[in-house]
């Protein structure tokens, strides 16, 4: 379990920032604990967005208009700030996505399809979500290549001993979750990659759960790519990042055509734009673009010292309080641990159960959270999932532990 440092959150204050947590469901107050599917959005977030459309909407980076100027400035700026973000070498290596699913498509498109060949191999673990798993598993299949399967323990954590066997002169390609979705598990990512290495291995990190909790240094990991999404971030849905090292991404050819990712087109023959524009076709998300470089405002101002503290004492009060409860079954009790709690209850169906906390204003996940082979490997179907921010605070998992109770009374 992740350690808490010596910070302290004001929590009245943070929620204050979070008008959504005001509103009640079913006459009582939201207990919002799904924020691994999406977190909630900030006001300033909100405002930014908002001030855009107001003041500065325009395309953006063919127009010399002072309008598509400001707004061109105003996107590009999230960029910047990504970089500094996750520490990486440059901004031309910040490629924006429609979210993690479209970047690691893009990778899988655009790396497997040219420079795999029959017989290669990709690992993936038991714990990926399906957007790390189904996109290698296509274009796999398209030329011939296999994926193999790291396994996890039954605590939910990858036994590097085991990881590095399954290694050869045959895997190019490593794809791996940095948090797993389902069980919490802080993935020991740099460990991995330095291991893939030795095979000169392609690590592609799936960084969805974890831009929001921990710090990110592409460089220090050792990665080659690396991926997530905004909305996972207390920012808009729409938009994520995809961060790759420079000679892979001029290497790689476009994953899609059109606007903007073009240097000269004729009939006969399109060159194509320098790195990042040319994986990026089209207008993007210009607003969502915006929101998102205020969403990384609002996390670097929090600070992850407050965050991990915060975050690591939820999980702790909910394990404890969860454990109380006859009948409960945690999946995920790896040592590293971040603040998801994927269970079951007795013999209630996790769907019957997250319909009946919803009748108590509390909100989870519920099914196979699009970890089907993850959900095979725990041998059950279907988990419900509470998931923390910095916004929950320890009377949202109080709600939960009662309405659990009530479910269990209404089932008895």
């Amino acid at each position: 379990m992740l350690q808490p440092s010596l910070n302290t959150i004001d929590l009245v204050s943070i929620q204050d920032q979070f008008p959504i947590l005001n509103q009640k469901v079913h006459g009582k107050k939201l207990r919002f604990l799904d924020s691994a599917a999406s977190s909630q959005v900030p006001l300033r977030v909100i405002d930014r967005m908002n001030d855009y459309h107001r003041n500065e909407h325009a395309n953006i980076h063919r127009g010399v208009h002072t309008l598509s100027q400001n707004a061109t400035e105003a996107y590009e700026k999230t960029r910047k700030k990504l970089k500094t973000f996750i520490n990486a070498p440059g901004e031309s290596e910040i490629i924006f996505t429609s979210g993690a699913t479209d970047a690691l498509n893009l990778v899988a498109y655009s790396y497997v399809i040219p420079f795999l060949k029959e017989g290669d191999e990709i690992l993936i673990s038991e714990m990926e979500h399906h957007a790390n798993i189904v996109p290698w598993q296509i274009t796999a299949e398209r030329v011939g290549a296999k994926i193999k399967v790291i396994p996890v323990s039954d605590s939910g954590e990858i036994d590097l001993t085991i990881f590095e066997s399954l290694l050869s002169e045959r895997t190019k390609i490593v794809a791996i979750t940095h948090i797993s979705n389902v069980l919490g598990t802080v993935v020991p990512v740099k460990q991995i990659a330095s291991i893939a290495k030795k095979f000169d291995c392609i690590v592609v990190v799936d960084g969805c759960q974890a831009a929001a909790h921990i710090p990110i240094d592409v460089q220090e990991l050792g990665v080659d790519f690396y991926t997530f999404s905004s909305h996972k971030m207390y920012g808009p849905t729409g938009i994520g990042m995809l961060w790759g090292k420079e000679e892979l991404l001029n290497k790689m050819p476009p994953f899609r055509g059109g606007g903007d990712m073009i240097d000269i087109v004729t009939f006969e023959k399109t060159t194509f734009n320098e790195l990042p524009h040319k994986f990026e076709a089209g207008t993007p998300p210009i607003v969502a673009g915006i929101g998102f470089g205020e969403a990384i405002d609002f996390v670097n101002d929090l600070g992850f010292a407050t965050i991990l503290e915060h975050e690591a004492m939820l999980l702790s009060y909910a394990t404890d309080a969860m454990n109380s409860i006859e009948g409960m079954q945690i999946y995920g009790t790896a040592e590293n641990k971040h603040a998801v709690i994927s269970f079951n209850v007795a013999d209630i169906h996790s769907h019957d159960l997250g319909t009946i906390l919803d009748q108590y204003g509390v909100a989870v996940r519920t099914g196979h959270h699009c970890a089907q082979p993850l959900m095979k490997r725990l041998n059950v179907p279907s988990t419900a999932r509470a998931s923390f921010a910095v916004y929950t605070g320890t009377e949202d998992i109080d709600a939960l532990v009662e309405a659990i109770h009530e479910a269990k009374n209404l089932f008895s």
